[in-house]
């Protein structure tokens, strides 16, 4: 299998790599045309970011429901399967999706030492480990998503006992097929329940990669343009 296939007659990895690079040299350079273009672009990402936080708080609630769902089945001497499971996968995507919007306030650790020399040292520093942490991110999505794929051709179920129901691998198998082929998706899937698909936990963890990975090349050439870094972290009184 081919890794690095061909897209638009190019390597992928030319598209995850080498033109954000150059993307983000060309912002630098022409910083006053970049000006003008990008501040719609970086308010529709900012919402972006703030709908991955509260995925990640509603998937945080989830943890908490089960928790009380699990306290009143052993008041009632009722049995919930797979809650420890479900529990997990809310947890994994807490997360994730909180990941991009952690980084833009400042809630990821960042060692800082270098940066307080001067300012053409905070630039260029802040410039380079940035570009080095969103390379890294992109790399760390591009598998997750391998990864997806791979667990569903392998159809990986999970080793516990929670299970779900069939139409909603349904739905979800709809946004990876064509409206063609909907229809045969629907008369194939059965109203029982079926131990969980293991692609179906690692989805958040997919999304969540690729959401971290756009922020950080977002935060690069927001750097680059405006001289300062977007990152800033929020002060608790």
């Amino acid at each position: 299998m081919n890794d690095w296939q061909s897209v638009m007659g190019l390597p992928l990895w030319a598209f995850l790599f080498v033109i954000p690079t150059l993307l983000a040299a060309l912002s630098l350079r022409f910083r006053t045309t970049a000006l003008k273009i990008y501040p719609p672009i970086w308010k529709i990402l900012d919402r972006v970011y703030i709908a991955g936080g509260v995925l990640a708080a509603t998937f945080m609630c989830l943890i908490l429901l089960i928790i009380v769902a699990q306290m009143i089945s052993r008041w009632t001497g009722t049995t919930f399967q797979g809650s420890t499971e479900f529990a997990g996968y809310a947890m994994a995507a807490t997360s994730f999706f909180a990941f991009a919007h952690a980084l833009n306030h400042g809630a990821h650790i960042r060692v800082s030492i270098l940066l307080n020399i001067n300012d053409f040292t905070r630039f260029w520093v802040d410039a380079g480990a940035t570009l080095i942490a969103a390379i890294t991110a992109t790399y760390f999505a591009r598998f997750a998503v391998k990864t997806n794929f791979l667990s569903d051709l392998l159809n990986d179920r999970t080793q516990g006992q929670d299970q779900v129901p069939e139409w909603l691998l349904a739905i979800f198998n709809m946004f990876t097929s064509s409206p063609a082929d909907w229809g045969t998706i629907w008369s194939t899937a059965g109203s029982g329940w079926v131990y969980t698909p293991v692609w179906l936990p690692q989805l958040p963890m997919s999304l969540g990669t690729i959401l971290l990975a756009i922020a950080l090349w977002d935060n690069l050439v927001r750097l680059l343009v405006n001289g300062k870094t977007s990152i800033v972290s929020e002060t608790l009184e």
